[in-house]
Parts: structure tokens; C-alpha cells; sequence
């Protein structure tokens, strides 16, 4: 039974599936966001609200949600082309005297701007990719309702375009072998770490080194992590399931290493902690406080190791998507088969995967270590 809280009202969804709840709990609680959020917005969008639950996935279909209030905000707050207080008091007529040059001055505006809180004032930036997901956002809205005869005229083809550097065009981060070797020992050995750190490595320790492993060997996304549960592994028949996008299964085989670290944190850390709830009793990486670990949470614990892997601050460590980058290279740097890497890291086109191929650090060090030039320079006096 899953159960959820809004607005003072409880809900509760039957899982006669055979997901666990928590996973269950988690596609409810973005429904529930979902719903919450069109009942803010006109309800002409219906038409809109159905394409998006039908078509993208249920995260990016929350971001396009917010992404729309946002952008009705802004033409409340920011523009003459409507009289409404609110988003939901915007019309059909209102939204079809939008041009395509007010949708580009809003692009614009979401470059770098100003919240002013009354005791605060916080600016906000936004990156081309995330400029590109904020036109895709209003994009999607303006074809919808054209196509379903609520606005007269698709402006969408005026819309400047967002520069988002080809996935080719980026450096790949990723640690190097030698480098998980030394994050590894790290959490083993506790070496790195601050003191105040250390106060709270030597009761975390094996669950953390639980989670570095596990990123490290199969490229788990930050969410497939989070939502591990403890009986999500069958040790005798050596695998353990992982919820992928989409509501996909996949079984994961446990080599010795991953199973080693595991019955050791299972078998003893994660007995020392009680869960503080029902929901939580399953769940594979608990808090001190008993809670199964936020998404926040375990992306800090990744950054801590990470930079003294690297020998940099902890604000210069790497996200566990970068741990993802660094199970995929690492394989395809032993020789394994690009397909089958695409298999394990779940990567929809095989080109995805090519790019990993491409990121040979280990190649760009063997041409350049030759050309010491300076060196060179020297020995030749």
C-alpha cells in the first residue's frame, strides 16, 4: 500500500502490481505534481495536458508543466498581452495575440533574471540546454493547441534557435582507473576526509562504499540507485532488479565484488539503523536518521569522494552521472562490445554509447607523452 499526503488529504494506491511500493509511491507522487500543476493553468490546455501524458515521459512531463506556468508568469508579470491575475485566468484569445517574437524576448528574459523574495533577491541563470528544454516546453504547447483548432496560427516556426553544443562537441567527464582506485580506498580507509567527515564515516563507511560500488560497476542512473531496496537482491540466483525510465525492468547480474561490499553492509551497517517508518523498512541506503536516502543526499556523498579522487574541493566533485561516464568508458576500455555496454546502461540509440568510445583519456596521454618539448629542451644542454 502506498500512501501519500497533499493538501491535508491522503491518498492511497492499491500496488496490486509487482513493483515495489516505494517505486509505485514514486510515479504517484509525480502524477499527483502533475494534476496539481494544470489545475493552476487555463483549462483550454486540456488538449496539451492529454498530449503530454501520452507521449513524454512523467518527469519531463512535469518540467514542460512547469515550464508553461512559468511562462504564463512571466507574460502576466512582465507583458501588456493579458489582464489575468493568475495563470488559469488566461484565455484562448489572450494566448493567441502571443508572437513568436514575445516567445524569443521570454528566452530571453530566462537567460538571467531577478526574484525578489522581499527580504531577498536571487538571480537565476539558465543555460542554453536548459533554454532548449523551455522552448521545446512552449514549442510542444503552441502545436498542440494549433493542431486541436484552439489558436488560429502555429508562430512556432519564429522561434529562435537555442545552440545546444552537439553531444560529440562535449568532453566527457569521467574518473580514470587509477582515480576510482584511490575514491574506492577513500571510503575504505576514510583517508581525505576532514575530521568532521570521519565522525560521520565511521558509522556510513560500508554503505557508502555500497553505493560507490554499485555506480562505479553497472552506470546506474542517480534515481535506479535511490530507489534500490534490500530485497531487490536474490543472492542465490546472483542478480537484483532495477526499475528503469519508461517503467522498464532489468535484472542485473552480481559479480563478487558488488556482492561482497553488499552482504557486508546488509549483514552489519544496515542492521544498526532502524528505519523510522513502514515505507522505508526496505530500502538498501538508509540515513542515520533512518529514511531512505534523498537523491540530494547521495549526490553530495558521491561529490565528497569523487574530489578526493581527483584532488579537488568538494564543490569541483563529480555528479553520479559522471560515475555513469565512468562505468561506460571503463568497459569499453577493457574491450567490451559498445552493444553490449548499451545493454547495461539502458542508452535507447547505440550512439550514445559511441561517444564513451571516443573518450580515450588513456590514448590522449600516450600521444602527448612523448612531446615533452621543455624536457627535451633541457637534456639537450
Amino acid at each position: 500500500m502506498a500512501r501519500k499526503t497533499i493538501d491535508k488529504t491522503e491518498f492511497h494506491s492499491h500496488n496490486k502490481s509487482d513493483k515495489p511500493d516505494n517505486i509505485v509511491q514514486k510515479e504517484n507522487d509525480i502524477f499527483l505534481q502533475c494534476e496539481a500543476l494544470q489545475h493552476e493553468l487555463p483549462a483550454f490546455m486540456r488538449p496539451y495536458f492529454t498530449y503530454l501524458k501520452g507521449n513524454v515521459l512523467p518527469m519531463t512531463r512535469l518540467a514542460y508543466l512547469h515550464d508553461v506556468k512559468f511562462f504564463l508568469n512571466y507574460l502576466i508579470n512582465e507583458t501588456d498581452l493579458t489582464d489575468a491575475a493568475v495563470p488559469k485566468d488566461i484565455r484562448d484569445s489572450e494566448l493567441g495575440e502571443v508572437e513568436a517574437q514575445d516567445v524569443n524576448l521570454f528566452l530571453d528574459y530566462c537567460r538571467r533574471y531577478v526574484v525578489d523574495n522581499g527580504d531577498t533577491m536571487t538571480v537565476f541563470e539558465n543555460n542554453n540546454r536548459s533554454l532548449a528544454r523551455k522552448k521545446s516546453s512552449i514549442s510542444v504547447l503552441f502545436k498542440q493547441l494549433y493542431r486541436d483548432g484552439i489558436l488560429e496560427k502555429n508562430i512556432t516556426d519564429g522561434f529562435d534557435p537555442v545552440k545546444v553544443p552537439k553531444p560529440g562537441e562535449r568532453e566527457i567527464k569521467a574518473l580514470q582507473d587509477d582515480e576510482v582506485m584511490i575514491m574506492l580506498d577513500a571510503v575504505s580507509s576514510g583517508s581525505g576526509l576532514t575530521p568532521h567527515e570521519r565522525s560521520y564515516w565511521e558509522r556510513t563507511k560500508l554503505r557508502d562504499k555500497a553505493i560507490l560500488v554499485l555506480f562505479v560497476t553497472y552506470g546506474l542512473r542517480l534515481s535506479e540507485l535511490q530507489q534500490l531496496n534490500v530485497s531487490s537482491f536474490n543472492f542465490s540466483r546472483g542478480e537484483f532488479k532495477i526499475y528503469r525510465k519508461r517503467g522498464k525492468e532489468s535484472l542485473m547480474p552480481i559479480n563478487r565484488s558488488v556482492e561482497m561490499v553488499l552482504t557486508e553492509y546488509i549483514s552489519t551497517e544496515r542492521t544498526t539503523v532502524t528505519a523510522e517508518n513502514t515505507a522505508d523498512e526496505d530500502a538498501l541506503v538508509l540515513s542515520l536518521q533512518g529514511k531512505r536516502m534523498t537523491e540530494r543526499a547521495i549526490r553530495e556523498l558521491v561529490k565528497k569522494y569523487t574530489s578526493i579522487a581527483m584532488g579537488t574541493s568538494r564543490k569541483s566533485g563529480y555528479s553520479p552521472h559522471k560515475l555513469r561516464a565512468t562505468a561506460a568508458t571503463s568497459l569499453i576500455n577493457r574491450g567490451n562490445s559498445i552493444y553490449d555496454v548499451q545493454t547495461l546502461l539502458d542508452h535507447e540509440q547505440v550512439t550514445t554509447t559511441q561517444l564513451y568510445a571516443q573518450h580515450r583519456m588513456d590514448a590522449k596521454r600516450d600521444l602527448v607523452k612523448d612531446m615533452d618539448w621543455e624536457l627535451e629542451r633541457k637534456d639537450e644542454k
